[in-house]
């Protein structure tokens, strides 16, 4: 589970006030919820793109401080989806999941990692 959170000054339900929505128009019909670390995230059990085998994702609330996007993407193996010919799914799974990340955060692919190497780097013990 991946959370990513939104640009300074930015809110995740600003960004996406109908989460459930977006979730649905990206990745299939959500099937229903689960609790994950304490956060009741949307389930897309059969999502429409065959790379996916399932999807979890909704807002990982703090109290006080800023809603997070939490998300977890269960994949199958590339080689078998390009074994039976969906090769194209591949590609767009990607796409699929920058543009949804980037919409819900304001952040593109190399400014998510960036932050997510900040986040490590402030976290490695001192030694």
């Amino acid at each position: 589970m991946k959370e990513y959170k939104m640009r300074r000054g930015e809110h995740l339900d600003d960004r996406m006030p109908d989460l459930k929505g977006e979730i649905e128009d990206y990745f299939g019909e959500v099937t229903g919820t689960e609790e994950v670390n304490g956060h009741e995230l949307y389930v897309v059990e059969d999502p429409d793109n065959p790379v996916f085998e399932k999807v979890v994702a909704g807002a990982a609330e703090y109290g006080s401080k800023k809603d997070k996007l939490a998300i977890h993407f269960e994949e199958r193996d590339a080689e078998d989806v390009i074994a039976e010919g969906n090769a194209d799914a591949a590609a767009e799974a990607v796409d699929v999941k920058n543009e949804f990340l980037l919409e819900a955060t304001g952040r593109d692919a190399k400014s998510r990692r960036d932050s997510l190497k900040r986040q490590v780097e402030d976290e490695a013990p001192d030694y």
